[in-house]
């Protein structure tokens, strides 16, 4: 992972709707520096007009999904999209390599439309802090999605239309539970890069390897832990699985090139590792080390193989008993920063800042099934529905791809909008696709809904 202030400038070209005028000109800026210009939340844009959610009914009028008013420009919505596709700039790690993976690339036939807008909700202001992650959004049900607000942890009901404060770590946060490792001191400020939701347990990173575990249906936090003590160790991923043995598991991801970029190490730290937690007990139960930084990981729904990449072309395929490498995996360009399992357990994908995203069968790791293109840049958060019909592929900004993986990814649905995402959750029943979009003026939170032939269910709450 690259955190290094120089290049940030450079290559953190995150262009923002809020500065839409007759020119429909965006201004670049660098990701995180934006907390203390929400003060105003920036209801208007500078049209001096109103910016209102937007219901599917809107949609059907002809309101724009984000209250951008195209009319009002002196360009059109479609000459805007082809600026950003030609102006838009990929970070690379390894230069040229979305050029060199195109020519593999799947063709696909758009116009899929698998899930259909339900709504837009600008109440729910999505942000992030590094331009490499993106897994701040998560969704437990149809009508529930947790997410980053700059220092708060939020959840947004769609059913009661009403936003509230999860956990706020702008201050101080100390455990009120008591458990062995657990840091009775607590944080202050911790600056979350990372965040994953399942039932009521909520576990947050932060950018010093913080994590702190909170049960929703508790008053208070669980557990905090600083799991390495590496300078500036950040923590990657943070995902949540019930193991064979009904425990609940966690893998962390540290990336110690921060440290190394940051304050001039001129050699790796031995914390390019993965942990796995016991979260009954709040234990350390395995700890694995890369010879390369890992960005993310994910774990086969049968608990044997977990698939790691990170800062490295290839990533590998490892037993989860004892991190050994079953097989590695080549044909990527570029450093991946997400990978997601196939409910199958045969199937995997993992995403990449070639703008690319490789679907792999353990049965046959020779080479990767299909390669599916993005069309800005890197893929930065892979999802299945839980039933495996559909793979949603999150690029940093405009794109989320879904793709029908029960026919072979020959057919995509291309949700297309402005601005950076934060993240993208399917609800555990499959019916709900949340997005959200940060935004100084536009940032919200989009839901889709799935489509169905029998228009009944959509009465069913």
């Amino acid at each position: 992972m690259s955190h290094d202030g120089d290049e940030m400038e450079n290559v953190v070209d995150d262009y923002e709707m809020g500065e839409v005028d007759d020119d429909i000109y965006f201004r670049a800026r660098v990701v995180g520096d934006s907390e203390s210009d929400d003060e105003d939340d920036d209801e208007y844009d500078n049209l001096d007009n109103k910016i209102t959610d937007t219901s599917a009914a809107d949609a059907r009028d002809g309101k724009d999904i984000q209250g951008i008013p195209w009319g009002r420009l002196s360009i059109s919505r479609e000459k805007y999209r082809q600026t950003r596709l030609e102006q838009y700039k990929n970070y690379e790690n390894i230069p040229q390599s979305a050029e060199g993976s195109e020519k593999v690339c799947k063709p696909t036939r758009k116009g899929g439309k698998y899930y259909e807008f339900w709504q837009n909700t600008r109440s729910v202001k999505s942000t992030i802090l590094h331009f490499q992650l993106r897994n701040l959004v998560w969704s437990t049900s149809k009508h529930d999605v947790y997410l980053m607000s700059h220092f708060s942890i939020i959840h947004w009901s769609s059913l009661s239309g009403k936003k509230t404060e999860v956990l706020n770590v702008s201050g101080h946060v100390a455990p009120c539970e008591k458990h062995p490792g657990s840091l009775l001191e607590g944080f202050t400020q911790t600056q979350v890069s990372t965040l994953a939701v399942q039932d009521t347990l909520l576990i947050a990173g932060g950018f010093q390897g913080e994590l702190i575990c909170k049960y929703i249906d508790r008053p208070g936090v669980s557990y905090c832990s600083r799991t390495t003590y590496d300078d500036n160790a950040i923590t990657n991923a943070i995902d949540i699985f019930d193991s064979p043995r009904s425990v609940i598991l966690s893998f962390f991801c540290y990336n110690p090139l921060l440290a190394l970029v940051l304050l001039g190490k001129d050699n790796l730290r031995d914390d390019n590792c993965i942990r796995d937690f016991d979260l009954e007990r709040f234990q350390l139960s395995k700890h694995f080390c890369f010879p390369w930084p890992v960005n993310h990981t994910s774990l086969s729904p049968d608990g044997k193989l977990i698939v790691i990449v990170g800062d490295n072309p290839d990533g590998v395929l490892v037993d989860s008993q004892t991190g050994k490498t079953v097989a590695p995996l080549s044909g990527h360009l570029d450093f991946s920063f997400a990978s997601s399992w196939h409910p199958d357990g045969h199937t995997f994908a993992t995403g990449n800042q070639d703008k690319t995203c490789r679907i792999w069968d353990v049965r046959n790791l020779s080479k990767s099934v299909a390669v599916l293109k993005g069309n800005l840049g890197a893929i930065r958060s892979i999802r299945f529905t839980s039933d495996g019909k559909y793979m949603a592929m999150a690029e940093p900004a405009d794109f989320v791809h879904v793709y029908d993986a029960s026919n072979g990814y020959e057919k995509e649905q291309e949700i297309d909008f402005f601005g950076e995402i934060s993240g993208v959750s399917f609800s555990p029943d499959t019916e709900s696709l949340f997005i959200g979009v940060w935004d100084r003026t536009y940032g919200s939170l989009l839901q889709y809904n799935r489509c169905r032939n029998h228009l009944y269910l959509d009465s069913l709450l």
